[in-house]
């Protein structure tokens, strides 16, 4: 298996805090009363057009890794699902439009958590809040499990008030 060192961010950071805000207007469909009609629409529009933006920012990415990189090759799969997503039109019924948002909205879901991992956003490992676009971070590295060095982000004020041990 292959280390994967997180890849650079793009030259501006996808915002996936906006793409997972819209994600939540669908999921978890249990608790989530779902726009119909002409709000469906849109946010089925806002949905492909967070994916059109963050499919080619996973590709650049990826681009960088190994060829035989386990991430990458995740990525690439997800990636292709999207794509495939995207070929399908929306069904003209309610019921198939809202399952369609929904599918764009999982397949959104994954594409945000590869984009983060890959370029070592998401969780701060020091206060276990998510690090937003907007944060400030440095790099924290740290020894792994098996023993080798892994890189990713802490809060720069975290980095100031270490959490204590437990």
């Amino acid at each position: 298996m292959t280390r994967t060192r997180p890849a650079p961010a793009a030259t501006v950071p996808v915002d996936t805090d906006t793409m997972r805000g819209s994600i939540a207007l669908l999921l978890p469909h249990e608790t989530v009363q779902p726009p119909v009609g002409e709000q469906l629409a849109t946010l089925t529009l806002a949905l492909r057009g967070h994916m059109q933006l963050i499919i080619p920012e996973v590709e650049q990415i990826t681009a960088r890794l190994s060829s035989n990189d386990i991430p990458r090759y995740c990525a690439l799969a997800c990636v292709g699902e999207a794509r495939g997503k995207l070929g399908v039109k929306a069904a003209a019924d309610p019921h198939g439009a809202l399952t369609y948002a929904r599918r764009l909205a999982r397949t959104l879901t994954a594409l945000c958590d590869h984009y983060e991992a890959l370029t070592g956003q998401g969780m701060c490992v020091a206060c276990d809040r998510p690090i937003r676009a907007t944060d400030d971070t440095v790099p924290y590295d740290r020894v792994g499990n098996s023993g080798g060095a892994l890189t990713s982000r802490i809060h720069a004020a975290c980095a100031q008030h270490p959490r204590p041990a437990r």
